[in-house]
């Protein structure tokens, strides 16, 4: 509020001056005033959009400008000695200076992120500390609610960032008339306010928005870029696209697939036969963590206790099955049970 009051005060000043001074020979006091204020309202616009660089880009900025007017200056002696009239060359000579400058400028600002400040000295080494290790949470990850668990086990590090318009996504959900989604979108807003009362865990709410951008991943995708952040998801298109625009992902279903036991050919283990599978007189169940497991003459199994061998385990995109075959004493242990349950009968 402070920064508006004062940047009014700027502008009323500025017209003011103008008013009484009538700079460029302007006739009359109440359009010198608004040349002024227009003049004023440029320079905070100018203001605003510097404040908004990062340090690289503006670093970026200011070298190329200089290099710009450098190369101005230099381009202004030829053409002093040119054979052309004095009016002539004052108006090449500014158009020159311009130009260079202009394009030195935005050069530098499009280029200034592959510059590293920090290697400049350690005054640049604090550039964004927080920023740099940042998590960005997009609406999924915030519903599944694992990311409460690692983030409290300490496996996260940094600061969990969560944009306003994600948060806005989630309002929605849960005021939705559909019970599934209201209930989703509920668990969201408590996973968040489980985060937030947890000290351990620092999750900042930030106000950034692009609207000029419709489709909420994709203004994840550019945040993560402002802030130099990674994001956290379990959305496969949404990590796909990431990679697309080089944004670093941090998939919670990779993390899971990554920490399920590694079970090798031979090993035995005990699963209960719940369903029957694809092919003939295949039985299908399942271990804690949600792996399946495909078992061998196991339809007449369903619904009991099992001890199979493994006997091969395939990799897929939506997880790990485990492929086995039921275990001779398993085997005849079960049928040992069937018959002391049928005498019991």
């Amino acid at each position: 509020m402070d920064l508006v009051l004062l940047r009014i005060l700027f502008v009323a000043l500025f017209a003011t001056v103008c008013f009484f001074l009538h700079p460029f020979g302007i006739p009359y006091g109440w359009l010198s005033a608004l040349a002024g204020a227009a003049a004023a309202s440029a320079v905070i616009v100018f203001e605003l959009r510097v404040r908004a660089l990062t340090l690289r880009r503006l670093i970026g900025a200011v070298a190329g400008s200089v290099l710009g007017i450098v190369g101005a200056a230099l381009f202004c002696l030829v053409l002093r000695t040119a054979p052309i009239s004095a009016q002539d060359s004052a108006v090449l000579q500014i158009f020159v200076l311009l130009l260079m400058t202009y394009v030195g400028l935005l050069v530098g600002a499009s280029k200034g992120d592959l510059l590293n400040p920090a290697a400049l000295g350690t005054i640049f080494a604090s550039d964004k500390p927080t920023r740099r290790t940042a998590k960005v949470l997009d609406t999924s990850v915030i519903i599944d609610g694992r990311i409460a668990d690692i983030a409290e086990a300490g496996f996260i590090d940094g600061t969990l960032v969560v944009p306003e318009f994600v948060l806005r996504e989630l309002q929605v959900v849960a005021d939705s008339t559909d019970g599934s989604k209201r209930q989703r979108g509920r668990r969201g807003l408590d996973m968040l306010q489980r985060m937030q009362s947890n000290a351990t865990i620092q999750v900042q709410i930030v106000p950034d928005d692009f609207p000029s951008i419709r489709e909420v991943d994709l203004k994840l995708l550019e945040l993560a870029k402002k802030w130099e952040a990674k994001v956290v998801t379990n959305d496969f298109n949404l990590n796909k696209v990431a990679h697309l625009h080089h944004v670093d992902v941090l998939n919670i279903n990779d993390l899971a697939n990554a920490l399920k036991p590694v079970v090798l050919p031979g090993e035995k283990m005990n699963v209960v036969i719940l369903k029957e599978g694809k092919e003939y007189n295949q039985g299908v169940g399942y271990l804690d963590d949600g792996t399946m497991v495909v078992v061998d003459h196991a339809r007449k199994l369903i619904g009991r206790p099992v001890e199979i061998a493994v006997t091969s385990v395939l990799q897929t995109a939506s997880g790990k099955m485990i492929f086995g075959k039921l275990d001779e004493n398993g085997r005849g242990a079960m049928t040992a049970l069937q018959e002391t349950a049928e005498t019991a009968r």
